[in-house]
């Protein structure tokens, strides 16, 4: 959705927005600004991205069902589902990352790692509450975020990818809530 706003034009950059449903609520009306009242432009999907996201918006607000592209908006729907996962992975896979520094590198421990830890769990925490439907695939979340945390862990000096578990050995209660305390 960042990505989105800030490409309107005459949009202020935006870095996060803190609600998920005004900031849709405030594409959209932008969007409405954008797109002439006049005949729609028959757009290509695949040619023009973003001058079909408008018109379909357009045909959406008028009520002109018979004209959308349902089969792509569709897909543009499930891709926003797709995107709100891949949040969910990614929160996980940084959090699994400073736990992996953590456990292999109990010398290197530093507050960095343990606020990174917090505050990835903020965002984790935000990402299941503005998505409950997430929760049923946590497990999977947990499972691909591991595979790819533990590359980027073994990046770190003193730590071979060898060194860890094949699947993931903590539990999604590990991730949110085991003690990472540094003083």
């Amino acid at each position: 959705m960042i990505k989105i706003w800030n490409g309107l034009p005459g949009a202020t950059p935006v870095k996060k927005f803190t609600d998920r449903k005004k900031a849709v609520a405030r594409i959209w009306k932008s969007i409405q600004s954008l797109v002439p009242a006049a005949e729609p432009a028959v757009t290509s999907y695949e040619r023009d991205f973003y001058s079909w996201s408008l018109e379909q918006a357009r045909l959406v607000r008028e009520g002109r069902w018979e004209a959308v592209d349902r089969a792509n908006v569709a897909e543009e729907i499930e891709s926003l589902g797709r995107e709100q996962f891949n949040k969910l992975e990614s929160a996980i896979r940084v959090i699994l990352i400073h736990m992996l520094k953590w456990d292999h590198q109990p010398k290197r421990r530093s507050r960095s790692w343990a606020l990174s830890i917090k505050g990835m769990r903020v965002e984790l925490d935000i990402v299941l509450s503005d998505n409950p439907g997430l929760k049923p695939r946590v497990a999977e979340a947990l499972a691909r975020a591991y595979r790819r945390a533990t590359i980027e862990a073994a990046k770190e000096p003193g730590i071979s990818e060898s060194s860890f578990h094949k699947t993931c050995p903590y539990s999604f209660d590990d991730v949110t809530s085991r003690a990472f305390d540094y003083e």
